[in-house]
């Protein structure tokens, strides 16, 4: 029988050895598990959080915590309600391949199966690596979102295979958790088209659940449709088009190049591949004295940016998640408060009359020299023209959490306290930071969601 690639993903994620994983990887791994802590944080009280918490208070078990609470419920429910904590504010780490996505959405999938499997630390931060590596390597590989289908496609693959590892199945339970898995759970784009809706923030955290249930499914011996990506009715044929990945390239001791390093972390909870346009909309602002002298703004940017983030209805926004993936509104905000935060998408500053003017007067055109930099550089360009007929512009291709300006652990425990602040003490927030320090050494999660759910 020839071995099909949802095999060759499945022998990755079994035999990857968590005693070989160095120093920088799990370093990486703890910082991204403290940035995703403080994404949570944030959306505590928001109403998609709230509808997945009551969801699971309805199916109580003693297997998986929820954050925020003392309630205890499936795997795959926990991991739900996290994982939509996690994507609420679109604060968390990201990664632009061919696909654009967050690999974090992974990693409170693997904990609530850690937790309900009493794996160790360092077997959690394993199954997050082998998460991270296929997601972001699939990401790599081939687009999704110009044909119409949603980059989760990719964390239900990886979630199955970090989840088929907790679970301890072996190489050929681990492909069938991928082939149910992809089968069953193909998202469409339009959950980021147009008006953007809660779904958007949901999207990851439910291919993650239903990832979860399928390798336990596989655990219990259910078999899936294979092969799920070389088929004929396959994923190659019906949703990515064809694509090779070697998988003996994959992260490992030999090569030490482990995706996870790759991953890109944020300094504004919005958007990604806007946050140069942020970056250099705060660089222009003291450059101009009064903003009611601005006749235009013009902003330069990617192909990708004028086809998700500049669509007619980014200029209107009307909802948060609409109003975090528009060109135009973050620009315009930035010039406005000299900032982006999490208040930046309050329904009054969503619905500002300011915002709106100079998003009337808001040019976005594709500039293909940008385009060509992308995805390697997330570059934007913004000239503002005022009403003397001077113009000033600022161009930045790259930006804190980058690779090449990398955020560090004192950047990440601050974002952390920042979004800690509203909900704990100081004592409290030095006991969360401090088991994450120690995250490959722990046996027991309930510390970490006691703490989580010790509000003021």
């Amino acid at each position: 029988m020839n071995e099909t690639f949802a095999m060759k993903l499945a022998s990755y994620a079994c035999d990857l050895d968590a005693a070989a994983l160095p120093e920088p990887v799990l370093a990486c791994v703890r910082r991204r598990f403290v940035d995703s802590l403080a994404c949570v944080l944030g959306a505590f009280d928001t109403a998609p959080v709230k509808a997945a918490i009551a969801l699971a208070r309805t199916v109580p078990a003693a297997s998986s915590s929820v954050f925020g609470t003392t309630l205890r419920t499936t795997p795959d429910l926990a991991a739900f309600a996290n994982g939509t904590m996690v994507r609420f504010l679109d604060y968390n780490d990201g990664y632009m391949g061919r696909e654009p996505g967050h690999p974090s959405d992974n990693i409170f999938a693997c904990l609530a199966l850690a937790e309900a499997e009493g794996a160790r630390g360092r077997d959690l931060m394993a199954a997050i690596v082998v998460a991270y590596e296929i997601q972001m390597r699939l990401q790599d590989a081939a687009n999704l979102n110009k044909r119409g289908w949603d980059q989760v496609n990719y964390v239900t693959v990886a979630v199955a295979a970090a989840a088929s590892r907790l679970l301890k199945l072996d190489v050929a339970r681990t492909t069938q958790a991928i082939n149910i898995a992809l089968n069953g759970h193909i998202a469409m784009r339009q959950v980021r088209s147009g008006e953007l809706s809660d779904w958007k923030g949901c999207s990851a955290a439910n291919a993650a659940r239903n990832a979860i249930f399928a390798a336990q499914l596989a655990g219990h011996g259910m078999t899936g449709p294979s092969p799920i990506f070389e088929g004929k009715m396959g994923f190659f044929s019906q949703v990515s088009g064809p694509f090779t990945l070697d998988t003996n390239a994959f992260g490992s001791p030999e090569n030490g190049d482990y995706a996870i390093l790759r991953s890109l972390t944020k300094s504004f909870p919005t958007n990604g591949e806007l946050h140069t346009a942020v970056w250099a909309a705060l660089e222009l602002r003291p450059r101009i004295p009064d903003l009611g002298a601005i006749s235009a703004i013009h902003i330069e940017t990617t192909e990708f940016n004028c086809r998700v983030l500049a669509d007619a209805e980014k200029f209107h926004p009307k909802t948060r998640e609409t109003a975090d993936h528009s060109l135009p509104f973050n620009v315009a905000r930035a010039l406005i408060d000299g900032d982006i935060t999490i208040e930046t998408y309050s329904d009054a500053k969503i619905a500002g009359a300011r915002a709106a003017a100079l998003m009337s007067m808001t040019k976005v055109s594709e500039d293909p020299v940008l385009t060509a930099m992308f995805p390697q550089q997330l570059p934007n360009r913004v000239t503002v023209t005022l009403a003397s007929g001077q113009t000033i512009s600022s161009e930045v291709v790259s930006g804190p959490g980058s690779l090449e300006n990398p955020m560090s652990d004192k950047d990440f425990e601050q974002k952390l306290r920042r979004m800690a602040g509203r909900h704990f003490t100081e004592a409290v927030q030095d006991r969360i930071l401090a088991f994450t320090a120690r995250l490959e050494h722990q046996r027991d999660y309930r510390e970490l969601f006691e703490n989580m759910a010790s509000r003021r």
